[in-house]
């Protein structure tokens, strides 16, 4: 399989280099009159409004409908957003998205009433639904999670009112993705040569900042930077904005703090969020710092600079790979999960759920999509070398999940909390990584693969875990008084990457921007998450690598259960202990081995 360099529309790719989403739908057209029919369903559940607790039977027959409803809505939800995000230029998906994303904030408006209903019994009469209907703890996991809801639960007036301004709540993400797609434009650079380059924020974070030419990094850089400065009293307001509404949610429910309230999706307390941030910021910092400090001493720099921290290393060593070379790494590296897991990977390929074109409107990055009642749908812009192999068993890591998961458990139980969910896609980029070590001879492969190892950590570990302290100080300056103004989170940035740094490396005013780039600040507390994750990772990719067998099928069973148990729960299977800081620290250790065996491998 061939992909073409040039760019296409999506209409000229090679079909076999497209996922098929006649899994979900066989058309648009389809879609929309499955809209209309799903739509019908929830306007159903309505007949239970003012009884839905009546009893136990009751509450069985509405859930079933619900689960039927809602599965329905998820495919739904997931077409549109893969159409977008396969080509973002196409206006008919533009529509369709739109026509979505209205349908789904009026369905959740208008199923409130379910929320509400469930928080109003005693603790006596919800008991009783259960003993009355056997049948109803099949939806026990659920339901037990909104009535835990019940201290914090508004008036049903209130509940729907909120729900209707679903738009409203979201606007401070939408008004930040629309501005940074639409609306910044970057003036062009030249590089030492005098060549000329445009610039965006995807050339930027994808291309330039990765520039083994310094003065593209360094130029790129200033253009970049330049066009932040421009926005930064307005994305400083919006931010705020978002700050100041979780703040006041918060309160409305009785919350102790925003913190709390964010944290109580992910099911986990405030100690095992302050121990991933603390452990990993305080104590992975002396080795990020020799990290920089190579990196200065192999690219001949007279100090490294902020705009050179992902310049890379041995640029002429990149390991060529067609599709079908990474499949069968990819397979090998994962066979040690067992037969089952390996078939999952295998179907990826072969059913093509897989995107792998780079057509002109489709997405940046990658993701995997895991519909209830389909098989997941993964996203990558695929390149001609082994790092897209690691991007890929990262997204078949998710894949691999939740295939398990939506197997084994109903809709509602499928999903763990976001403290967990990057735990299965990055123990698949260790296992990937163990298998090439293991299968070459060559210190420069050997090396290559460190590094790319040094990505993912760099990503979880620095970029996104200094994300979550920047976070973490600003809500609780906020939630003390202090005005959002962009000095102040400007400011605040850069305390954060100049005490981590230290003097490893020069952290110029401009990096104090670098809370502008990332939409994670609109996403509750989810930035701390990809350390979470990672730290599982480590911790289980090691004692496979120690115990085999044994440990692959707690694995396995992890992946299984799904969202029916806690992420301390479901690492307590495989006998880590997130609760104490130990799993953390064991992973910066590995981090600081990595990045001494490199310093061995460049003498």
């Amino acid at each position: 399989m061939n992909i073409s360099e040039k760019r296409l529309h999506r209409s000229e790719v090679p079909v076999e280099t497209t996922w098929d989403l006649t899994a979900l739908f066989p058309s648009d057209e389809a879609w929309l009159e499955q809209l209309k029919k799903t739509e019908a369903l929830f306007d159903d559940l309505l007949k239970y409004k003012n009884k839905f607790c009546e009893n136990g039977s009751v509450v069985f027959e509405a859930m079933s409908l619900l689960e039927t409803a809602y599965t329905q809505m998820v495919q739904l939800g997931t077409y549109s957003s893969l159409r977008q995000a396969e080509d973002g230029t196409n206006s008919k998906n533009q529509e369709n998205s739109m026509i979505f994303a209205t349908f789904s904030t009026g369905i959740l408006a208008k199923i409130t009433f379910i929320n509400s209903e469930i928080t109003a019994l005693e603790d006596s009469e919800y008991n009783a639904l259960f003993e009355s209907e056997p049948k109803l703890k099949v939806f026990q996991l659920y339901l037990d999670d909104l009535y835990k809801e019940k201290s914090h639960m508004l008036t049903p007036e209130s509940e729907k009112v909120l729900a209707s301004l679903g738009e409203i709540t979201s606007a401070p993400y939408r008004i930040y993705s629309i501005s940074k797609a639409a609306d910044m434009t970057f003036d062009d650079f030249a590089d030492s040569t005098g060549k000329s380059y445009p610039n965006s924020f995807a050339l930027y974070e994808s291309k330039y900042e990765f520039s083994s030419d310094r003065s593209i990094r360094k130029n790129a850089y200033e253009s970049f930077s330049g066009t932040l400065k421009e926005y930064e009293n307005t994305f400083a307001a919006v931010y705020a904005a978002e700050v100041r509404k979780q703040i006041a949610l918060s309160r409305l429910r009785r919350y102790s703090s925003a913190t709390e309230m964010l944290l109580e999706p992910h099911k986990v307390s405030i100690q095992m969020y302050e121990n991933q941030i603390k452990v990993i910021y305080n104590e992975l910092a002396p080795h990020m710092r020799r990290f920089a400090d190579l990196k200065k001493e192999q690219l001949g720099l007279d100090q490294m600079n902020f705009y050179d921290l992902k310049a890379p290393l041995d640029v002429e060593f990149t390991p060529s790979a067609n599709i079908e070379t990474i499949k069968s790494t990819i397979l090998e590296a994962l066979s040690i999960l067992g037969d089952d897991y390996k078939a999952i990977i295998k179907r990826a390929f072969d059913e093509r759920w897989i995107d792998f074109s780079d057509n002109i409107g489709k997405s940046t990055g990658a993701f995997c999509s895991s519909p209830y009642g389909a098989h997941p749908f993964i996203l990558i812009t695929y390149q001609d070398n082994m790092r897209s192999a690691f991007t890929l068993a990262h997204e078949l890591g998710h894949a691999g999940h939740f295939a398990n998961a939506n197997k084994y458990q109903r809709i509602f139980d499928t999903r763990p909390s976001t403290y967990f969910v990057e735990a299965p896609s990055t123990i698949n980029e260790m296992l990937l990584a163990e298998h090439l070590m293991r299968n070459t001879d060559d210190p420069r492969m050997k090396r290559w693969v460190i590094l790319q190892l040094m990505g993912t950590y760099y990503h979880n570990f620095v970029t996104h875990l200094l994300e979550a302290e920047f976070q973490r100080r600003i809500y609780e300056m906020s939630e003390s008084g202090v005005s959002l103004t962009a000095k102040m989170l400007s400011t605040t940035k850069l305390d954060v990457l100049r005490t981590f740094w230290g003097d490893s490396v020069v952290i110029d005013d401009h990096a104090g921007m670098t809370w502008m780039r990332q939409p994670h600040y609109y996403m509750g507390l989810y930035p701390y998450t990809y350390s979470a994750g990672l730290t599982a990772s480590t911790a289980v990719s090691k004692r496979i690598f120690e115990e085999g067998l044994p440990i692959v099928e707690k694995w396995l069973d992890v992946l299984r259960a799904g969202g029916t148990k806690s992420p301390l729960e479901l690492l307590k299977m495989v006998d880590i202990d997130m609760s104490t800081p130990e799993p953390v620290k064991i992973a910066v250790e590995h981090v600081g081995n990595l990045i001494t065996e490199l310093e061995e491998l460049f003498r």
